[in-house]
């Protein structure tokens, strides 16, 4: 929301939720390690189930209630894990399409001065 009038600001703005999401990623490693707890690979049979979830009724908690309210913790912190893959593989997929959306119209202020040279080119009366 707060990117909404600037495809620049909506484009750091989704890097940064990229890198916070980075860092999480990194907290529920550490938790992991630091219990002795194993993470899962990215193709085992419990990653590719939690992913599986993520194509169902678009992704709603709901999915994953079940699991997340009802297994120990070190399952629950590899469900998140997984989460936070999936999450981060649709923001990349958002910051390369910002950017190729910025490239193709630019930004906030190049879009104003394209409206005050096309105003000028009109006499200054636009709208009337």
């Amino acid at each position: 929301m707060a990117g909404a009038g600037s495809k620049q600001s909506e484009l750091f703005l989704t890097n940064v939720a990229r890198a916070s999401l980075a860092e999480l990623l990194e907290d529920y490693k550490d938790f992991l390690n630091v219990h002795g707890y194993a993470g899962w690979d990215i193709d085992s049979r419990e990653s590719r189930f939690v992913r599986g979830l993520c194509r169902k009724n678009n992704g709603s908690y709901e999915n994953y209630r079940e699991f997340i309210e009802t297994r120990p913790a070190n399952v629950v912190a590899n469900i998140i894990i997984v989460l936070i893959h999936e999450t981060g593989f649709l923001l990349d997929k958002q910051v390369s399409a910002l950017e190729e959306k910025f490239l193709e119209d630019g930004g906030l202020k190049e879009k104003m001065s394209r409206m005050r040279i096309e105003a000028r080119k009109m006499g200054g009366k636009r709208g009337k």
